[in-house]
């Protein structure tokens, strides 16, 4: 892509080769540990199920559409994460260290946020709706029973909850498992109550 800028000053992210985009899609989906900036889905990095997606959108930020920092790899799911994104605003990105603490996972699967910005995030990428309530419901409580974790379970070893955030914050052959900062997140809840 940094040749392409160099040899385009003019030029735009639909001026890109699909060998461009496939290469920027590969390095972003690497990156991401091969799940989805938004909704944390396993993604596979090819255009079957992800795609490059331009967190303040090419409609409403043309000159940001090269800009790597601005593109993130995305499910193709439809009604959510980048299909329902558009070119709506969105207040709180995966780029946002506020990311990780304003958006609240739950056991049961939904997700809250805890400011308004992570409210209208959540409305925007569709993040809440009935599918992905319930595939992150069976995810966590599967990665929790393989971690060690049994949810029904009241856990107040604090030390035993860091293991296992620990353990399933490392990627496998570069790979995370799916929804595993959903789960991190969940854990991460229980050491602050």
């Amino acid at each position: 892509m940094r040749q392409f800028k160099r040899r385009h000053k003019q030029g735009n992210y639909s001026d890109l080769t699909s060998e461009i985009r496939q290469d920027i899609r590969l390095a972003c989906t690497t990156e991401q540990f091969y799940l989805c900036a938004y909704c944390c889905k396993p993604i596979s990095g090819d255009s079957r199920d992800t795609m490059n997606e331009h967190v303040e959108a090419r409609k409403t930020a043309p000159n940001r559409s090269l800009d790597y920092t601005n593109i993130v790899a995305s499910c193709t799911t439809p009604n959510q994460c980048d299909d329902a994104h558009g070119s709506q605003p969105l207040p709180l990105t995966p780029f946002d260290a506020e990311c990780e603490t304003d958006l609240v996972f739950k056991l049961s699967g939904r997700v809250t946020g805890l400011t308004d910005d992570a409210k209208e995030t959540i409305r925007v990428l569709n993040l809440d709706n009935k599918s992905l309530i319930e595939q992150r419901s069976q995810f966590v409580q599967a990665l929790l029973l393989g971690g060690g974790v049994d949810p029904d379970d009241v856990i107040d070893d604090s030390d035993l909850i860091q293991m296992v955030i620990n353990d399933l914050a490392q990627p496998q052959d570069g790979k995370l498992e799916a929804f595993t900062p959903v789960v991190i997140n969940i854990l991460r809840g229980w050491l602050d109550d």
